[in-house]
């Protein structure tokens, strides 16, 4: 897998969990919901996001 492809699995398993930890625990998680969402927002108009850069650092391929 790429890049690009640990970062959606990343957002996706970040998005569910705070979904379920805003229904179950404090709607307050839906904020951290929407900051990935944003994220996953800014990175498809500027090809610039955290996580990939830090999963780049980490060694996880690009595609050629």
């Amino acid at each position: 897998m790429y890049v690009n492809d640990w970062v959606h699995v990343i957002a996706g398993i970040f998005i569910l969990g705070s979904l379920a930890l805003g229904i179950w625990m404090s709607p307050y998680w839906f904020l951290f919901t929407a900051f990935v969402g944003a994220n996953l927002f800014q990175y498809g108009v500027s090809k610039r996001c955290p996580m990939a850069i830090i999963l780049k650092k980490i060694g996880v391929q690009e595609p050629c």
